[in-house]
């Protein structure tokens, strides 16, 4: 297999914080990720740097077989579908919902005079039936619930047939059927073969979709685990990274974490 990602040493600093000290990861092409831990962690931070849109400040950080710092970002991250909540401000609220997926063929957001093709047009429609969102094609993006607009941000991010899929917290602000509805569609794409190599970002455990393979934990900008989902979503593991005795199940390919009580004493 091909790595995607390939992070040696990476180290972010801003000023006299240490967002990210020295992470070491690599992503596979047929592996789906996602990364936990408190606020503050550095998540964002290390998504950030696999989007290509910030630097390291040390270390060494390979995308898509590139490396940072010596690659024209603005040829590396059309490679790359990306999920946010500061992208999603940047989408015009009353943009088209059709419009919003497909503009992403050219890598803009806002569609302004560019042409697109007939391909263009049904790759578009084909996502947004893909996501369970073909009934939103005509509605406004500023119409739409905020379950509504993941599901068309994900779309979005994955018009251009990216070979990474990087998702920050797209579960953040849904209720709970929202939630579950975002992460049985995630589900899907996770065990789709031909879906890219996807990085999820989240606090909660719950939100971690069936099918996905690898995990995280990051606490003060450093790993706390990294490898397989089962050997890193433990109950040590989750309780080191969020400074609390944590109660973890696991049932039907969903976790729950709760915290520890003690138990009363008769």
């Amino acid at each position: 297999m091909t790595a995607v990602l390939e992070f040696a040493d990476v180290t972010v600093r801003r000023g006299q914080a240490t967002l990210l000290d020295g992470v070491d990861w690599t992503v596979e092409e047929d592996e789906r990720w996602v990364i936990l831990g408190p606020n503050g962690a550095g998540k964002t931070t290390l998504l950030q740097v696999a989007a290509a849109q910030i630097h390291p400040t040390s270390g060494v950080a390979g995308i898509l077989g590139e490396v940072l710092g010596t690659v024209d970002v603005f040829d590396l991250r059309p490679r790359i579908g990306l999920t946010s909540a500061a992208l999603a401000e940047r989408i015009p609220r009353h943009e088209r919902v059709h419009d919003v997926v497909v503009s992403a063929s050219y890598g803009v957001v806002g569609r302004w005079r560019e042409a697109y093709d007939d391909l263009d047009h049904e790759r578009a429609g084909d996502l947004l039936v893909e996501v369970g969102a073909k009934a939103l094609t005509d509605r406004t993006f500023g119409t739409l619930s905020e379950g509504e607009r993941k599901r068309v941000q994900i779309a979005r991010a994955l018009m251009a047939d990216p070979e990474l899929l990087l998702l920050d917290e797209p579960a953040a602000g849904l209720d709970l059927g929202g939630r579950e509805d975002l992460v049985s569609t995630l589900s899907v794409l996770a065990m789709d073969a031909d879906s890219p190599a996807t990085v999820l970002v989240s606090h909660h455990v719950e939100e971690i979709p069936p099918g996905f393979t690898h995990g995280l934990l990051l606490r003060g900008g450093r790993v706390i685990s990294a490898g397989l989902l089962e050997h890193v979503v433990t109950e040590a593991n989750l309780s080191a990274a969020f400074g609390m005795p944590l109660q973890l199940s696991h049932e039907d390919g969903r976790f729950a974490a709760r915290r520890r009580t003690r138990a009363h004493r008769g």
